[in-house]
């Protein structure tokens, strides 16, 4: 893994330590002195605000009329630009003109674009183009499992096109603010696609087209991709239940690989027709397969983040306010209004229409595959039912999962890959100072300066475990896992085996629908009956689920076991949210000194009492005695003889210490 992640490095900044070392090693020695001085003072790895600036100030006082084109990153870049220009005495023109309107006479335009102006607009009073020689460019970080979007250098070909928009209809001139030594360090031509992006549909088409091994496979492409991406899209697939063990195509596989979308929202689809709520979900795989409908025009974001709060009426959902905001669209579209509805509601009718037309697309092809076979209206029984939308959006996004914990101020997301994340500003979840469920699913991250998640929709335990993953039992009755343990469920030994319980026949059911796709799951109205039951009535405080993260390798997983304080860790935290959501009261801590300068702590909580190990450190020994606690919930560890009755534990006060013989029949109830 060491090995890898050291490739994956070295490959991620190939382009930049080339510049870098181009740097480094250059003297500049055929250019004037004044310009020496200059390039001491460039900086590779920011954009030169004022380097910009004195060259807009130069084209203005000693060059021929025309617009000018320059070329940054991304919006932030954008907006700093912006109100710094605007602060200069020459060039602080606030007056906003579009991008195709010629000026008037002695007003000349500046034009702050990103590399869309490279090839997808044309703006014919270009004379002049700044280059800053970056862009922000979608990667995939194969070890954190999570897209990316960083700003970058670009290519050679990227420079010549940006070179090129200063000639589109007159003669030009282009200004690239970084040394020809840097340019010739440049790639000639970006990154392939295969090496930037997930792989996941692309490898269920191997397997769809009987091409062998997918690994193999792949790795015959002129510049394969790194094994570990391949690997992680594997993984992937068999999570969502499209591969099996043998990496075979299941019955679901076959499905998803003749939907022209990605297998999780291909599965959404799927499941959407087989619960008879296909409508809404239609809507929720079209939106997200296209660009958001939202607009957050700049000078009135406050507007647009309110009027898209309306459709979510606080149900934690961007998918949810998504359908809605269509329906309504569709309603105003039948009365002619369409376009107001959409002025007033700041949404784009573009978008609406590419939706509407992607709808009718994904309708025919699921007619095409034998699972629609019956008029639209049998298909949508279900589609107000919106906590079976919530259902379906869960298992068409799973494994895309994150953690929700309510501060008194503040909101703290985690996901099993990334750690702590945050919500794009754009989100419905984003501006709430509470999210009443313990989970959120999305269908996108990206890795900005943190990890972002672009849209979300919250789900309760019953939810997740119903119409996530694979549940497995834990160490004790009661305890059931999820993806491979990262996250725990605890709850009465009944209440967990009606779970899988129902789960098992959910799964069967589903199976048995997509064999046969003319089965009428209406004769098991029971089990649809008790599953929606569950999930509408779930008050989804997460009472009996909590995260953490999995150990990096076995031999830490093992000294966490016996030295729990020595690694630091946040045992305090998860035994915490555990009892919390567990409905019980915070642990307390008793800390002794010892003879030798060490401490000892026991913590304190439901009537139990765990003794920890002597640590250097009166913090450590408190998260070696949480750290014992959680091991003797979790079932990976037991102070008490076989014969005692663990029910009995839960009330009365015992001493616990790590060093006694571990048993495995403990309950939590």
């Amino acid at each position: 893994m060491q090995k890898q992640a050291q490739a994956f490095k070295k490959r991620k900044s190939q382009i930049a330590s080339s510049v870098e070392d181009v740097v480094e090693v250059a003297d500049y020695k055929g250019y004037s002195s004044h310009t020496r001085e200059s390039l001491s003072c460039w900086n590779p790895d920011s954009i030169g605000f004022n380097l910009i600036e004195h060259v807009l100030c130069h084209i203005i006082k000693k060059e021929r009329p025309g617009a000018v084109l320059v070329f940054m990153t991304g919006w932030d870049d954008i907006n700093s630009l912006k109100d710094q220009l605007q602060a200069h005495p020459i060039l602080g023109d606030p007056r906003r003109r579009l991008i195709f309107d010629k000026p008037e006479d002695g007003v000349r335009k500046i034009v702050l674009a990103t590399n869309m102006a490279e090839t997808s607009i044309t703006i014919n009073d270009v004379v002049f183009v700044v280059d800053c020689g970056k862009a922000k460019e979608t990667s995939y970080d194969a070890l954190n499992n999570t897209p990316c979007l960083l700003p970058s250098w670009i290519s050679k070909a990227a420079a010549r096109q940006r070179r090129g928009r200063a000639g589109r209809v007159q003669p030009g001139e282009c200004y690239h603010l970084y040394p020809r030594s840097v340019y010739d360090a440049f790639a000639d031509y970006q990154l392939p696609e295969l090496l930037r992006t997930p792989l996941q549909s692309l490898c269920l088409q191997i397997k769809s087209l009987q091409l062998g091994s997918i690994s193999e496979f792949l790795s015959r492409a002129l510049q394969p991709p790194e094994p570990l991406s391949v690997q992680n899209a594997v993984d992937y697939l068999k999570v969502i239940g499209a591969l099996d063990e043998h990496e075979n195509l299941t019955v679901l596989g076959r499905h998803l690989s003749v939907l022209p979308v990605e297998p999780k929202l291909g599965k959404m689809l799927i499941l959407g027709t087989i619960f008879n709520c296909l409508d809404p979900i239609m809507t929720v795989v079209a939106g997200l397969s296209v660009r958001d409908p939202f607009l957050i025009p700049f000078d009135k974001k406050d507007l647009a983040e309110s009027a898209k709060a309306q459709f979510s009426a606080r149900d934690c959902s961007d998918h949810i306010a998504l359908v809605r905001a269509y329906n309504g669209w569709k309603d105003a579209e039948r009365q002619q209004s369409g376009h107001e509805y959409c002025w007033k509601n700041f949404l784009s009718a573009q978008t609406l229409k590419a939706i509407d037309s992607l709808r009718k697309q994904f309708f025919s092809l699921l007619k095409d595959t034998g699972l629609v076979d019956k008029p639209s209206e049998n298909c949508n029984s279900r589609s107000i039912d919106e906590h079976l939308m919530r259902a379906v959006i869960c298992a068409g996004l799973f494994p895309g999962l994150c953690s929700v914990v309510n501060k008194e101020k503040s909101i703290t997301l985690k996901t099993m890959e990334d750690g702590q994340v945050l919500l794009y500003s754009n989100s419905v979840n984003a501006g709430v100072p509470k999210i009443p469920y313990p989970w959120l699913v999305f269908n996108e991250k990206v890795k900005v300066n943190s990890v972002f998640l672009r849209d979300s929709t919250g789900v309760s335990d019953s939810v997740l475990l119903l119409f996530g993953g694979n549940i497995e039992r834990g160490g004790l009755d009661g305890h059931l896992k999820m993806l491979g343990g990262y996250l725990d469920f605890f709850m009465k030994p009944t209440l967990g085996d009606m779970y899988l319980s129902l789960k098992r026949e959910l799964e069967e059911l589903i199976q048995n629908k997509l064999l046969d796709p003319k089965l009428d799951i209406q004769f098991h109205n029971e089990l649809l009956m008790a599953i929606r039951l569950l999930v509408s009535e779930d008050q989804c405080e997460g009472r009996f689920v909590f995260g953490r993260q999995l150990p990096a390798s076995s031999k830490k997983a093992e000294k966490a076991k016996n030295v729990a304080g020595d690694g630091g860790g946040n045992s305090k935290n998860e035994l915490q949210t555990l009892l919390a959501r567990a409905g019980h009261e915070a642990p307390t801590y008793k800390t002794k000194q010892l003879k030798n300068n060490q401490f000892r702590s026991t913590v304190f909580f439901n009537g139990l009492d765990f003794v920890g190990q002597p640590c250097s450190s009166k913090k450590l020994a408190e998260k070696d005695a949480a750290a014992a606690a959680l091991l003797w919930l979790k079932g990976e560890t037991h102070s008490y003889s076989r014969n005692t009755d663990s029910s009995v534990l839960l009330k009365k006060s015992k001493t616990i210490n790590q060093n006694r013989i571990p048993v495995r029949d403990g309950k939590w109830n």
